[in-house]
Formats: structure tokens, C-alpha cells, sequence
């Protein structure tokens, strides 16, 4: 009787552990389901962005050339910020469509849909375009445009703003299939698209196939056209209703107070934490640029390397915010944690891997962009305090995309606004200035920023307050 009792207890145990090994490789499997199509996007899209910038160098007059690179980095700051607004206001509308895709109530997810991409087209969108359109000259003057670079980039600009609109709302449109947790639909469009624009840039700016060479300004075009393409393509996508984002256009359109609320309530944290962020990154660069030209140099190439580092953590913390919402949706808290985990550990491996390169093949991948010593010399320092950050970097933006899933974006707002602004500025400045410790010790300011806003999320998330943040 006891050994029978004895094998039954040893039997029990290993169905249990069985089932922890199953729900553990399911909770992989489900992560990396979201995140590798993500991952694949965005850095195909810092490649796809890149071989831009070298068409465009390879124009054959050098002036132009140089005048046409300038003006797509006049162009593309407040691009990037009008992005991050539209992408902040979209946060709350993957949050919302996860809850439902988790609790099955799929039938509440078109009008949320409906919601988010009338709210990005009325209140950023369409205004935002057209202040591109009608202030471009004004706008590159005031991001220090030269005569040479105005001429150049003013029909440039233009292009751009008229593309921002099928941007922002292709951006809407992704924000909802990254909450039902589809996000091979966008790769598969965004590459596609991608790939177009460059055959597009390769005609339009060089004159290829008897069509007249346009420089930048077939550059503009190339893109903006590729941006509208994605748009037709999602439309159609949604309409003929393959997912569970669609649009049916079967009742007429009604504006809910609640789902307003949940927008407002979990867009504008996010809203001021993207502001808090490009505000501290523009003082940050005005810091390093008071070192000359040589340092802004090396400190931009490493800029590059560590916005190709941000990917893996990005992606995680999509798939991250999309899982969590799901899990909480379903009345299961302990699974959304579950995700979190996962996710983190995941990427945190392969963060660990880019930060082991970093920092041992440091001269190699500077060599990648320049062959000017002191640049190579400066930026490999750099680039080692970069690698030392990939942890801290890769973990807080998974858990702060966890945090976002739940509807918990006052923590990321908090993170950001002590992180950047009250950290990485100040300590920049007095690396820089009162210490003279040079462009080390502004990427040193940019290592405690990380720790310091990992730490914020790290303590947020392990208090499960988020657990129980709710949405009407």
C-alpha cells in the first residue's frame, strides 16, 4: 500500500512538472510568436532607412549631396516627434483591444478600431500634415536649414508631410493588430512596402528607366507613395475581415464616452513621456555638439548603434503589451505576469549577445562608418559604456511595454520624465562642462539614466499594482 502510494504521489508530481514544462514552452512560444515578426520589421527598417541615407550620398554633385542628407535630418526630427505622439495616442488603443481579444468579446474591438483612427487623423494627423505642408520653409529654418539645404529639401519636406497622414494612420492600424497580437500582417506590408520604396528611390533620384532625375525630392515621393500603398493594402486587409481588427462599416459610427476615457487615460502619460523623451534627447545633443565637431561625429555613429540596440527590446515589449493586455482581458493576472517574465528573459539573452559585441568588436563597428582615428577612437569608448547599458536598456523597455499592456503608463512617464530629463541632462552637463570628462562622460550620464528608469519600472512591476488597473 505505501509503495502504491509512493508511485501515485511520484506520478502526480511529474504531471505536474510536466505541465509547468508544457505552460513554460507555450509561454515562449506565445511570445516569441508576436516578437519575432516585430523584431524582423524593425530591423529590416533601420537597413531599409540606411541604404536611403547612401543613396542619397551617392548623388554625383557632392554639394547636393550633402545638401540632401541634410535636409532628410532636418525633415526627420519633427517627423520623429509627430510619430511618437500618433504612436503614443495608439498605446491606449493596444492596450484596450488586448483586454477584449483576452476576455473573447471581439465584437467591442471595431468600434475601439474606429476610435483610434479618427482620433489620429482629426487630432494629429491631418493638422500636423498640413502645418508641414504649408510651413516647411519656417520649419527647416528654424532646425537651422542653410540657404543650400532650404532649396534642396523645401519640396522634400512637403512630400514627407503629405506622407506623414497615411503614416499615422497605417500607424493606427498597426497599434490594433499588435493588440489581437497579429503582428506578422504588419512585417509582411511594412516590408513589402519597404522594399518598393527603395526600387522607387533608386529611379526617382537617380533618373533610372527614362524617368527624369529628382534627387531628394524623388526620394520624398518614393516613400510617401510607399506609405499610401501600405494604407490601400491595410484597408483592404481589414475590410475583407481575415482578423479580428476589421471593418465592416455595418453600423454607423458613434463616438463612447468610455472608450474616449480609456484613450485619454492611457494615451496622454504616454503622450507626455514621448515629449519628456525628445525634449531631454534634443538638450542631451546640445551638450556633446559644444565639443566640436570630431566628438558630434563619433557621438552620432554610436546614436546609430544604439538605436539598432533598442530593437530587441522593443520588440519584446510589443509582444509584451500585447500579452499582458490579453492575459488581464482573460481574468488571468498570473499568466500576464507569466509573459513579462518570459519576454524578459528572452530579451535580455540577446541583449547580453549585442552587448558582448559592442564592447569587445567596439573599433571594428565604428570602422563600419568612418576611417577617421580619433572618430574610431572616441566612439569605441563609447560604445563599451553603450554595451554595459544593453541590460538595464533591454529590461526596462520589456517590463515599461508590460506596464503599458495593463493601462499602467503613469510609470513609464515617471521613469522617463527623472530618467532623461532629470538625469541624463544634468550629470551630460557636468561630465561635460565641469568635469571635462568628454564624450565618455556623456554616455556615462546616459548608463545611470538607464539603471535609474530600469529600477523605476523594475520596483512598478514587481509591486503588481498594474495587475489591477482597470478600463470602462
Amino acid at each position: 500500500m505505501l509503495l502504491e502510494r509512493s508511485i501515485d504521489m511520484a506520478k502526480h508530481l511529474d504531471f505536474k512538472k510536466s505541465n509547468r514544462t508544457l505552460l513554460l514552452t507555450n509561454t515562449q512560444r506565445d511570445v516569441l510568436r508576436i516578437a519575432w515578426p516585430v523584431l524582423v520589421e524593425l530591423f529590416l527598417g533601420s537597413l531599409f532607412g540606411m541604404i536611403d541615407m547612401i543613396m542619397l550620398g551617392r548623388i554625383a554633385d557632392p554639394a547636393i549631396a550633402a545638401a540632401s542628407i541634410s535636409a532628410v535630418g532636418m525633415t526627420n526630427q519633427p517627423l520623429f516627434i509627430g510619430l511618437s505622439l500618433v504612436q503614443a495616442l495608439n498605446i491606449g488603443g493596444t492596450a484596450i483591444i488586448a483586454r477584449y481579444v483576452g476576455a473573447k468579446q471581439t465584437d467591442k474591438v471595431e468600434n475601439v478600431l474606429q476610435h483610434i483612427i479618427l482620433l489620429t487623423l482629426i487630432l494629429l494627423a491631418i493638422p500636423l500634415s498640413l502645418f508641414g505642408v504649408f510651413f516647411a520653409d519656417s520649419i527647416l529654418g528654424f532646425m537651422g536649414a542653410q540657404t543650400d539645404t532650404l532649396t534642396v529639401g523645401r519640396g522634400y519636406f512637403k512630400i514627407i508631410s503629405i506622407g506623414f497622414l497615411f503614416q499615422s494612420f497605417n500607424f493606427a492600424i498597426s497599434a490594433a493588430l499588435r493588440g489581437a497580437g497579429n503582428t506578422k500582417t504588419t512585417m509582411r506590408i511594412n516590408l513589402s512596402v519597404n522594399l518598393i520604396n527603395v526600387i522607387g528611390n533608386a529611379i526617382l533620384i537617380y533618373g533610372l528607366l527614362g524617368v527624369p532625375a529628382l534627387g531628394v525630392t524623388g526620394a520624398g515621393i518614393s516613400t510617401a507613395f510607399s506609405q499610401f500603398l501600405a494604407s490601400i493594402i491595410l484597408i483592404i486587409y481589414l475590410i475583407r475581415g481575415k482578423s479580428i481588427i476589421r471593418l465592416t462599416f455595418k453600423e454607423r459610427f458613434k463616438f463612447d464616452k468610455d472608450i474616449l476615457y480609456n484613450l485619454i487615460k492611457i494615451g496622454v502619460p504616454a503622450s507626455l513621456e514621448q515629449m519628456a523623451l525628445r525634449i531631454g534627447l534634443l538638450l542631451f545633443a546640445k551638450i556633446v555638439a559644444g565639443l566640436g565637431t570630431v566628438i558630434f561625429a563619433a557621438h552620432q555613429i554610436c546614436l546609430s548603434i544604439l538605436g539598432l540596440s533598442f530593437n530587441p527590446g522593443q520588440a519584446f515589449g510589443i509582444a509584451t503589451s500585447s500579452l499582458v493586455g490579453q492575459g488581464l482581458g482573460a481574468k488571468d493576472p498570473e499568466r500576464a505576469e507569466a509573459y513579462a517574465k518570459e519576454s524578459r528573459r528572452i530579451g535580455s539573452l540577446i541583449s547580453s549577445l549585442m552587448a558582448f559585441l559592442f564592447f569587445v568588436f567596439s573599433p571594428q563597428l565604428i570602422s563600419l562608418y568612418t576611417n577617421d582615428p580619433e572618430i574610431i577612437q572616441k566612439a569605441s569608448v563609447a560604445l563599451k559604456i553603450i554595451a554595459l547599458v544593453q541590460p538595464f536598456q533591454s529590461s526596462q523597455l520589456i517590463l515599461a511595454g508590460g506596464l503599458r499592456g495593463a493601462g499602467d503608463t503613469f510609470w513609464p512617464l515617471i521613469s522617463t520624465f527623472i530618467g532623461v530629463l532629470g538625469i541624463r541632462v544634468i550629470l551630460a552637463y557636468i561630465f561635460v562642462n565641469l568635469l571635462n570628462l568628454g564624450l565618455p562622460g556623456a554616455w556615462m550620464g546616459v548608463f545611470v539614466d538607464q539603471f535609474v528608469r530600469w529600477g523605476i519600472i523594475y520596483i512598478r512591476f514587481k509591486s503588481g499594482k498594474w495587475k489591477t488597473v482597470t478600463i470602462r
